[in-house]
């Protein structure tokens, strides 16, 4: 067949429209009564926090270019306008479901199990009072009306701020009055009621049942609730930006006043109400969701934290690592150089919040800072926790006497101002901050730890999925891996220099790195294994991402599809792929996992004909992470690491309690299990595998158990398959596979190895860890010297003399 027109926008579904597709999976749990009441009504709230973050950032991205004329289409065809008007209609029903969800559904459930959110007007009389006493005395004075009439301009409304409109006359009956009153937001929005041990009243129905000791001599004629969300896709140019730091306070404040992407109004709000927020803000009736019930579930965290196990999900404890922590009742580490010498033993997988945050990634940055042998630290913060102990690391690591270099990246959304108060601390500490990269965000989770040990400087490298964030670790499914490779630790010197210093290397032993190897990269493993089906050998992927939207990436697997490659993707969330099309995608399946904790690790696995590599990082297969951001994917090439990654793979695709399959028109379909059929729920299977690693003292983070979950993902070449060295060559853009990965380290492990000639044959037989292929136009041949450096060389004579010269 020939190759169709993969841009054609038939071939792409719209990044928009499958965002809200996520979504909609994440208010299904909410929906699903196999999940306890009070696990439902935290998903409703995740359901909000989401979509209050998709209306700032891709609504308000919409906007902005509808605002500026752009009608230039998506690859799935769409200007921006369509893209807009779509989304809208799509999201409206989608809040509809979970209005209706609360109001008939969940709770009645927790009346009926005794955690109570009433009506004000079915409180008792004694109640009523109570709450009345608790409003004048603390809430009262926290609340500010501002009035709109001739005397008083329109106020100003803050983002994602619930507010009650309130139309009143004054005593003469003069005209009718428009005041905003903002709920307070640094108060409780579940007020207990206090003769009852889980009964609560809304704050905004306590407010508006008591307006009157707030707005006295007035007749109010209504009192409607609402919620302005505004843009947040508000920026300068970084090019023309003298301070970065002052630009990114300026984008700040700018949030404050931008562009109102959505209004949320009570269902009922009279239409006096709705015309003046519609005239003020700024805003189309399209723009408009009226809703009954609640307007704002965000604060619905509250109740889902209520003391009430019984009406939640049995509690999970992240577990420690059995080589880093306490593991069969003993504790393994007792200081640093335990630490070290574990990495140095062998590489340590990593995987939160299975394994404790805190003990692990935590510990090994606390080792560094308080061992008086580490020289130098240096770490890429994206996120961090307000009261970051990662941070208070560094700085003890400057405070006594190593290098420290940190970069902070300012630019990551949200999460701005935060940033901006860690860089601070730290310069004041004297540390070497490095704020961002002009046209870049940096993106990568890593940190290098630089040791001076009896037989050299060691380098101790984490590559990282997550964020160095000790909350989200707890709730955020993430992985790394701790290690002593020489060559790693080499790469991200590399990387670290380009943070302080002028520019990025585009030559790097093992990692991956956008945006100057990764694509490049991802795209020939792809090709190869396109190759290999073509040729009759095995020829997988298996791609673990929170988003695939980049489209030659898309184009890529398409063809790889077409040629035979069997393809599982595991997308968290967006997904322009469409699977299932007759000649082009039908290898394809797109699988998504929604749990009770958010997916977020990156693995990759290609099966290379029989002899499979596996990588894990930073970036997803979207454009911005390929081209726009500084990201870090790793191989994985110990035996045991590779053997827990694919007890996850195998374990997701096995799922049949949280996965869902996408269709062609990017659809979902929750996997049930079949009659007679165990529930195999990814999340537990982890939790559990944890669990009976640190009960058995396991060498590995987790107890795989291949026996539940089966399977044919290969951690090593097959007995079965040929041989790598026998295996013909799989050429890949006028290159063989073997020469097209810069990663291997094994004279055995090429199809064209230096065989020609017997005496440089034996030389590099010897030495099969001192040499690899590395990934230049220019060079053939890499040697590790005893030193510790590199020499490349053009020919393998060259290579071959060097090798007798350090080793022989």
């Amino acid at each position: 067949m020939d190759d169709p027109d993969f841009t054609d926008p038939q071939y792409y579904l719209n990044r928009e429209l499958s965002e809200l597709a996520f979504q909609r999976r994440v208010l299904a749990e909410g929906l699903d009564e196999r999940n306890p009441p009070l696990e439902r009504v935290r998903y409703l709230a995740y359901f909000t926090k989401n979509t209050d973050e998709f209306f700032m950032k891709r609504v308000g991205g919409l906007k902005q270019q509808i605002d500026a004329g752009v009608t230039e289409t998506t690859p799935d065809g769409r200007t921006p306008e369509q893209q807009w008007r779509e989304v809208l209609d799509a999201a409206r029903p989608l809040f509809r479901r979970q209005t209706e969800c609360w109001e008939t559904d969940l709770r009645p459930a927790l009346a009926e199990a005794g955690v109570d959110v009433y009506d004000y007007d079915d409180l008792t009389p004694v109640q009523r009072g109570g709450l009345r006493e608790y409003f004048e005395e603390s809430i009262l004075p926290t609340l500010t009306p501002l009035a709109f009439d001739p005397a008083h301009p329109f106020p100003f409304i803050s983002n994602l701020s619930l507010s009650l409109a309130v139309l009143s006359e004054g005593e003469d009956g003069e005209d009718v009055t428009f005041t905003r009153i903002k709920v307070p937001q640094n108060q409780p929005r579940f007020v207990s009621i206090t003769d009852e041990t889980h009964g609560y009243v809304l704050l905004e129905d306590l407010v508006e049942a008591n307006l009157d000791l707030l707005l006295p001599n007035v007749d109010i004629v209504d009192v409607s609730k609402f919620k302005v969300t505004r843009n947040a896709e508000v920026r300068r140019d970084e090019e023309v930006a003298e301070d970065l730091i002052d630009m990114i306070e300026t984008v700040i404040e700018q949030r404050r006043f931008a562009t109102v992407v959505r209004l949320e109004v009570d269902a009922d709000m009279p239409e006096r109400s709705v015309a003046v927020l519609k005239e003020h803000l700024d805003v189309t009736e399209r723009e408009v969701f009226y809703r009954d019930g609640p307007i704002d579930f965000h604060d619905f965290f509250e109740l889902a934290d209520v003391d009430r196990p019984d009406l939640k999900s049995p509690s999970w404890t992240p577990q420690p690592h059995p080589r880093l922590g306490t593991a069969g009742g003993v504790d393994r580490i007792d200081d640093a150089d335990d630490i070290f010498a574990e990495i140095r033993n062998d590489d340590v997988l990593v995987h939160h919040p299975y394994h404790t945050f805190e003990g692990t990634v935590q510990r090994f940055l606390e080792a560094a800072a308080n061992d008086p042998d580490v020289l130098a630290v240096k770490a890429a913060i994206y996120r961090t926790a307000s009261d970051s102990k990662v941070i208070q690391s560094l700085i003890d690591a400057a405070d006594n006497g190593k290098q420290v270099a940190v970069m902070v990246e300012l630019k990551a959304r949200f999460d701005e101002q935060n940033n901006l108060e860690w860089v601070r601390r730290l310069e004041e500490e004297g540390i070497h901050v490095a704020y961002g990269t002009v046209g870049l965000k940096t993106h990568t989770k890593t940190a290098l730890v630089v040791r001076r040990e009896d037989d050299g400087v060691q380098l101790y490298s984490h590559v990282g999925t997550g964020n160095y964030h000790s909350e989200t670790a707890k709730g955020y499914v993430d992985l790394g891996v701790l290690t002593a490779d020489r060559d790693i630790g080499q790469d991200l010197a590399k990387v670290f220099n380009f943070f302080t210093g002028p520019t990025l290397d585009d030559q790097f032993r093992k990692l991956l790195i956008a945006p100057v190897t990764m694509r490049d990269r991802f795209t020939r493993y792809v090709r190869r294994e396109a190759e290999h089906a073509r040729a009759g050998h095995r020829a997988r992927i298996v791609a673990k991402v929170n988003g695939l939207e980049d489209p030659q990436i898309v184009a890529e697997l398409y063809r790889a599809s077409m040629a035979g490659v069997e393809i599982d993707l595991i997308v968290r969330d967006i997904c322009r792929l469409r699977p299932g099309l007759d000649g082009v995608s039908e290898n394809v399946t797109v699988h998504s996992v929604v749990g009770r904790f958010l997916e977020h690790s990156r693995i990759f696995y290609f099966e290379n004909g029989g002899d499979p590599e596996w990588y894990v990082g930073s970036a997803d297969w979207m454009t911005r992470n390929l081209d726009n951001r500084v990201e870090a994917v790793m191989p994985v090439e110990t035996r045991h690491v590779r053997r827990q990654l694919r007890f996850v793979l195998e374990a997701t695709l096995s799922d049949n309690r949280r996965r869902w399959l996408m269709d062609e028109d990017g659809g979902y379909e929750q996997v049930t299990p079949g009659e007679g059929e165990p529930v195999r729920d990814v999340q537990e299977i982890l939790m559990d595998a944890t669990e009976r690693a640190v009960e058995e003292g396991a060498h590995a983070g987790m107890s795989v158990d291949e026996d539940l979950i089966g399977g044919d993902l290969l951690i090593e070449p097959t007995s079965e398959s040929p041989d790598a060295a026998e295996r013909p060559s799989v050429v890949v853009d006028g290159r063989s596979a073997a020469d097209a990965d810069s990663t291997e380290t094994d004279a055995g492990a090429t199809a064209d190895s230096p065989s020609e000639d017997g005496s440089e044959e034996s030389v590099f037989e010897a030495h099969p860890d001192r040499w690899y292929r590395p990934d230049s136009e220019r060079y053939e041949w890499a040697v590790r010297t005893v030193d510790g450096g590199r020499r490349y060389f053009e020919t393998r004579e060259g290579a071959a003399e060097r090798l007798r010269a350090e080793y022989e």
